[in-house]
């Protein structure tokens, strides 16, 4: 403890706005609660939630450090009292309750996982937040199985491109939709089996081509408007919809007799607001189901860009630009 600094930099996005209203600024170095480790940051992911809170359109939840960012990677620097597992000098990434645009943020220990073997620290920051969000809503909320079809909107996505490596090593036949011909190709080279063009082709007809009007078995969405209809008009009997996220109105008028007569289910689930054990449940199933693939090599986070720690805003500026494929990260402490 006593070689931590006594002030550390991290981003201030003030009372919200848009990218241009972040800083750098300086404040106290934290120190670990119980339960907690201390991680000097090496890289901390960029994503949508963080834009949403800058924005002042999804404020963190009690108790939650105010700061943006909420995955980082780098080396245990202190454990808190009752921490087992962790030394310093480990290792390790994790999903942060914000604070990971910094040179130091404490995470409670179940929330950290080691780094995968072979990994190095820029590609372990790109996991926790969109390996716990897909886990949670395609394994467990959505019940995927093997042989099922699946539609993830926003392919190209960080979310995206997880959920179609995940979907594919637990044999599903994956479709999405992307808005290029550039992420036609991304997706399709990491296992999308249908890759599906927005802006030239409504989804709805194309899925309903493909599967000879079945329609498939489970949709993750984060778009909602428009999107909500057309999705359960493209489920098969007994699918279901995973809602994550809005990037349109959640406010639409929709027939929901077709809930009971296909026997669908429509549910979805946010990350940040869950409680400390089940984001610690959620860890243990990734160590225990995703790691090992990760550390073959496989179901890897592409990099699109990474921004020091100082170009937040031109991080955030590509990212509402969707003209990404795969993760932001900023470089904080290498």
């Amino acid at each position: 403890m006593s070689t931590l600094p006594t002030t550390i930099r991290y981003v201030e996005h003030g009372s919200g706005g848009p990218a241009e209203v972040m800083r750098i600024a300086e404040a106290a170095c934290p120190t670990p609660a119980a339960g907690e480790i201390l991680i000097r940051v090496a890289y901390a992911g960029v994503n949508r939630p963080d834009v949403l809170q800058r924005s002042g359109k999804y404020p963190p939840p009690p108790g939650a450090l105010p700061w943006l960012g909420l995955e980082a990677s780098g080396w245990v620097a202190a454990v808190g009292e009752g921490v087992e597992h962790w030394q310093v000098g480990d290792l390790v990434c994790a999903l942060c309750n914000g604070g990971a645009y910094a040179e130091f943020v404490a995470v409670p220990a179940g929330q950290a996982l080691p780094v995968p073997k072979g990994l190095g620290l820029d590609l372990a920051a790109g996991l926790p937040e969109t390996y716990f969000t897909v886990w949670a809503n395609v394994m467990e909320r959505g019940r995927l199985k093997a042989g099922e079809r699946i539609l993830i909107h926003g392919g190209s996505s960080g979310i995206g491109m997880t959920a179609i490596q995940m979907a594919k090593a637990w044999g599903a036949e994956v479709f999405t939709t992307v808005g290029s011909a550039d992420k036609v190709a991304a997706v399709q080279s990491i296992g999308a089996d249908h890759a599906i063009n927005y802006r030239e082709t409504d989804f709805q007809d194309e899925v309903a081509r493909i599967t000879a009007k079945q329609g498939v078995d489970l949709i993750l969405d984060m778009v909602g408007g428009p999107y909500i209809e057309k999705n359960l008009k493209s489920l098969a009997l007994e699918g279901r919809l995973v809602q994550i996220a809005f990037l349109q109105t959640p406010k639409v008028e929709i027939d929901w007799a077709q809930l009971m007569i296909r026997r669908l289910t429509f549910t979805g689930s946010t990350l940040r607001a869950r409680s400390l054990a089940d984001k610690a449940g959620l860890a243990a199933s990734l160590k225990q189901h995703i790691w090992p693939y990760l550390e073959k090599g496989a179901m890897l986070p592409s990099i699109y860009a990474v921004f020091d720690l100082a170009d937040a805003p031109k991080a955030h500026a590509l990212m509402e630009s969707s003209q990404h494929i795969g993760k932001i990260l900023l470089k904080v402490g290498v």
